[in-house]
C-alpha cells in the first residue's frame, strides 16, 4: 500500500506527468475568468460611470451583488452539470458568453437596466468560466499533490488581478473606459477558449466510471445534513461579506483617503501578487499540514489587514493592507476545494463546491452594497466602518476551529501517466 501511494507521489510530482498540462491550461483559463475580472476590475469604473451618467455608488455596487446572487443560486447547478458530463462542454460556450457580456459593457447607455442584465449574464455563466469548473479536471488527475494542483490553478485569478487592473486602467486612461470593457472582454475570450479546448479534460480512467473520478464520497444529502460541510459553508460567507465589501470598493476607499489613483490602481495589483504567493504557499502547507489550522491562520491575516486599511491614508499602508488582504483571502480560496474534497469525497464534488460558492457569493453580493450604502450616507468611507467589516471575517476564522479531524485518505490510485492526452479524449 505505502509503495502504491509512492509511485504516485512520483508521478504525480514529474514534469512529464500528464496532468501538469491541463493545471497550466486551467491556470490561463481562471487568469481571465469572472473570478479574476469582475472583482478586481468594478471598483475602477465606478467614478467613470458616476461621471458619466450621474449613478450613484450603491445604485452601480448594486450590479455586483446581482452578479454574485446570480452565482449564488447558479452555481450548484453548474457544479451538478461538471459532475455529469466532461468539463470542456460546459466551461466553452460559458466563456464565449462572458465575454459577450463583458463587451457589452462597452455599449452602455443612460438607463442602468442595461448595466444590470449585463451583469445578471456575467452571473448566470460567471463560475462556468472560473475555478469552480477547472477544479473539476484537475481533480481526477492528482491525489498526493491535490493541493499543489489546486493552488496554480487557483493562482492564475491571482495573476489576472495584477495584470486585468493594470490593463484596464491603462486603456481607461488612453481610450476610455468603453475601450477598457471590449479589451477585458477580448481577453476572456482569446486567452482561455484556445486552451481550454485544447488541453483542458478529465483524467481517461475517470472517464471510464461514469464520468466520476471516483465512487468515492458523500451524496449531496448527506453533506447537507453534515455539520462539517455548514460550518464551512458559515466561515466561508463571512469572510467573504468582509472581504469583497473592501475589494470592491478597494480603489475608491484608497483615493478617498487621499491615495493617488495610479497608487490605489497599483494597491489592487498588489492585492492579487500577494494572492500568488498566498496560494502557492498554502498549497505547499496543504499537502503536509492540518488544513483547518491553516484556515485559521489566513483568515485572521485577513481580518487584521481591515484593521491595516482602515488607516490607509498613505500609498503605503494601503499597499500593505492590500499585500495582506491577497495573502489570507488568496490562501483560503485554495483551502475551500481541499477540504471538500477531503471531508466530502470527489463523487458529488462540484456541486458540493458549487454549494461553497453560492455561500461565497451571498457573502460577496452583500459586503459591497452595504458599502456603498454607508459612503453614499457619510459622503466618505470612513475608518469605523471599515473597521467593523473586519469582524464577520474574524467570526468565520474562528469557526475553523470547530472543524474535526478528517479521516484517514483512500489508498490513492496508481497513475504513471506521463504523456500529454491526445486533444480528441474528453
Amino acid at each position: 500500500m505505502t509503495n502504491e501511494f509512492e509511485s504516485n507521489n512520483t508521478a504525480e510530482t514529474s514534469l512529464r506527468y500528464a496532468g501538469w498540462p491541463v493545471v497550466l491550461a486551467s491556470f490561463f483559463g481562471v487568469m481571465v475568468s469572472f473570478a479574476a475580472v469582475v472583482p478586481y476590475t468594478f471598483s475602477l469604473f465606478l467614478a467613470p460611470l458616476h461621471e458619466a451618467f450621474g449613478w450613484q455608488r450603491e445604485a452601480i455596487s448594486i450590479a455586483f451583488a446581482i452578479a454574485a446572487m446570480t452565482v449564488a443560486f447558479c452555481s450548484p447547478g453548474i457544479g451538478h452539470l461538471l459532475d455529469r458530463y466532461p468539463p470542456r462542454r460546459i466551461i466553452l460556450p460559458a466563456i464565449v458568453l462572458f465575454s459577450a457580456g463583458v463587451a457589452s459593457l462597452a455599449f452602455l447607455g443612460s438607463h442602468i437596466i442595461q448595466f444590470y442584465l449585463s451583469y445578471l449574464l456575467l452571473g448566470i455563466v460567471g463560475n462556468a468560466t472560473a475555478q469552480l469548473a477547472y477544479s473539476r479536471s484537475v481533480s481526477t488527475w492528482f491525489v498526493a499533490r491535490r493541493g499543489l494542483a489546486f493552488a496554480v490553478t487557483l493562482t492564475g485569478s491571482g495573476v489576472g488581478s495584477i495584470l486585468l487592473p493594470l490593463i484596464a486602467q491603462r486603456t481607461l486612461e488612453l481610450y476610455g473606459w468603453r475601450s477598457a470593457y471590449l479589451v477585458l472582454g477580448g481577453l476572456a475570450l482569446l486567452v482561455a477558449f484556445p486552451l481550454t479546448a485544447i488541453f483542458v479534460r478529465e483524467k481517461p480512467t475517470a472517464l471510464r466510471c461514469a464520468n466520476h473520478p471516483s465512487s468515492e464520497g458523500m451524496s449531496v444529502s448527506q453533506a447537507l445534513s453534515s455539520k462539517i460541510f455548514w460550518i464551512l459553508m458559515a466561515s466561508i460567507l463571512l469572510y467573504a461579506f468582509s472581504a469583497n465589501g473592501v475589494i470592491a470598493h478597494l480603489s475608491a476607499i484608497l483615493t478617498n483617503y487621499g491615495v493617488p489613483a495610479h497608487s490605489a490602481a497599483l494597491a489592487l495589483s498588489v492585492l492579487g501578487a500577494s494572492g500568488i504567493i498566498g496560494r502557492l504557499i498554502t498549497g505547499h502547507f496543504l499537502d503536509r499540514c492540518f488544513a483547518p489550522r491553516v484556515s485559521l491562520v489566513m483568515l485572521l491575516l485577513c481580518s487584521g489587514s481591515l484593521i491595516l486599511l482602515a488607516h490607509a491614508h498613505s500609498a503605503t499602508t494601503g499597499i500593505a493592507a492590500a499585500l495582506m488582504l491577497g495573502f489570507g483571502l488568496g490562501s483560503e480560496s485554495d483551502v475551500t476545494p481541499f477540504l471538500i474534497a477531503r471531508y466530502c469525497g470527489l463523487k458529488n464534488f462540484s456541486m458540493l463546491y458549487g454549494l461553497s460558492w453560492t455561500a461565497y457569493a451571498f457573502g460577496a453580493a452583500f459586503g459591497p452594497v452595504l458599502v456603498g450604502k454607508a459612503f453614499d450616507k457619510a459622503g466618505a468611507y470612513q475608518s469605523s466602518f471599515v473597521m467593523l467589516l473586519s469582524l464577520p471575517c474574524l467570526a468565520g476564522a474562528l469557526l475553523t476551529l470547530l472543524l474535526p479531524r478528517y479521516a484517514p485518505q483512500s489508498t490513492p490510485e496508481t497513475t504513471l501517466d506521463v504523456l500529454v492526452p491526445s486533444p480528441s479524449t474528453n
